[in-house]
């Protein structure tokens, strides 16, 4: 198992000191929230993104994702979205990065209307993320929790650099069992986002282990060297306690549920 965290779990913080975290706790890779409140986000320049790119390289750190805020589903023009989504994947592709994620946003429309929505647009960006080597990852959220769900948006759009973010939070939440969201999503899975919550009416994140969520029963449907990201989204609740005292227990626990069964 590869591990990842977001930085949505440590707000603004410099590059250099994200990077010193990973070293310094184990985690192999980075998933960058891309937000203009952030430091890494479109609107870094080249030199600015080269500079990125080559500090995460001397760390020794992977940046797994760019996590961007398109919602592919949502009411509206294409071009607007179709313009966002290929400044992330231009910015993934500048770090060397190997995902963008986007969520689908279809809250509020006929569920028909929201896949086709995102599956149109998913599929008018394949190739241009294709000739830059980059992968578009839907995640399990808001209008589309479900594995279900956006397994079969992704599986409309049938290109090999769309694929699927499982955030076990979502399809639990959406009432499906991590087998059930394992098989629909295996032929598109890119990686796995994995958190914890005291209950569906509490979702303040925990350290690991310490919730509800069903994070065993996840990790046993994965294949040995799958990534798996530790979102911790302190961003929305910042009186949650801080992740980078959390980060190595948490490495720890996410070892112990993924080693092998005697």
């Amino acid at each position: 198992m590869k591990l990842a965290f977001s930085t949505l779990g440590v707000p603004g913080m410099p590059v250099a000191d994200v990077i010193r975290l990973a070293v310094e706790h184990g985690y192999q890779g980075v998933e960058l929230r891309a937000h203009p409140e952030e430091p890494v986000h479109p609107g870094l320049s080249s030199a600015e993104r080269a500079d990125v790119a080559d500090e995460f390289k001397r760390g020794g750190v992977e940046i797994l994702t760019v996590a961007g805020y398109v919602r592919v589903a949502a009411e509206g023009d294409d071009q607007p979205v179709l313009e966002e989504l290929a400044g992330l994947v231009e910015l993934a592709r500048d770090l060397g990065a190997s995902n963008v994620r986007v969520f689908p946003g279809g809250n509020g429309l006929d569920p028909d209307t929201a896949d086709a929505n995102a599956a149109r647009r998913l599929g008018a960006a394949a190739p241009h993320a294709a000739d830059l080597g980059v992968r578009i990852l839907l995640e399990t959220h808001d209008s589309h929790r479900a594995g279900a769900a956006v397994a079969r948006v992704v599986g409309t759009v049938g290109h090999r650099q769309v694929g699927a973010l499982w955030d076990i939070m979502h399809t639990w939440l959406a009432g499906e069992e991590p087998v059930a969201s394992h098989a629909v999503l295996a032929p598109h899975l890119g990686y796995v986002q994995v958190k914890d919550i005291a209950s569906a009416d509490d979702l303040t994140p925990l350290p690991l282990g310490a919730g509800v969520l069903p994070l065993r029963a996840c990790l046993d449907t994965l294949d040995p060297d799958s990534w798996v990201c530790w979102e911790y989204e302190k961003r929305w609740h910042p009186a949650a306690a801080d992740l980078p005292g959390l980060l190595s227990a948490g490495r720890d626990h996410l070892l112990r549920l993924g080693a092998p069964k005697e």
